[in-house]
């Protein structure tokens, strides 16, 4: 079992950065696959980003060229860096894991971008 703890939301304006954190509770080397969901209002949850246990990413093309993922290996933590925040980018941002087939998910962290 994985439990993942996110940190980091909060509200700021448009053009604005802010860095989610995620930590598990074991070791992200026996973590096949980390990624970053969002769900805003209405909308049904969407992958923003991911990354392997070997450094590759993938990226969302509403987030591609503005948000990054990658892994501390040191620090046991997975970020995702957010850039040129836009409105439209407001969710409730979630950490995701997956192992041996069973899949696992933070308690999500609030982003508001608004003026």
């Amino acid at each position: 079992q994985v439990q993942l703890v996110e940190s980091g939301g909060g509200l700021v304006q448009p053009g604005g950065s802010l860095r989610l954190s995620c930590v598990p509770s074991r070791s992200i080397f026996s973590i096949t696959s980390m990624d970053w969901y969002r769900q805003a209002p209405g909308k049904e949850r969407e992958l923003v980003a991911a990354i392997s246990s070997g450094g590759r990413t993938n990226y969302a093309d509403s987030v591609k060229g503005r948000f990054t993922i990658s892994r501390d290996n040191a620090k046991n933590t997975v970020y995702l860096q957010m850039n040129s925040l836009k409105p439209e980018d407001t969710a409730v941002y979630y950490c995701h894991a997956a192992l041996s087939g069973v899949h696992y998910w933070g308690q999500g962290t609030q982003v508001t971008v608004s003026s």
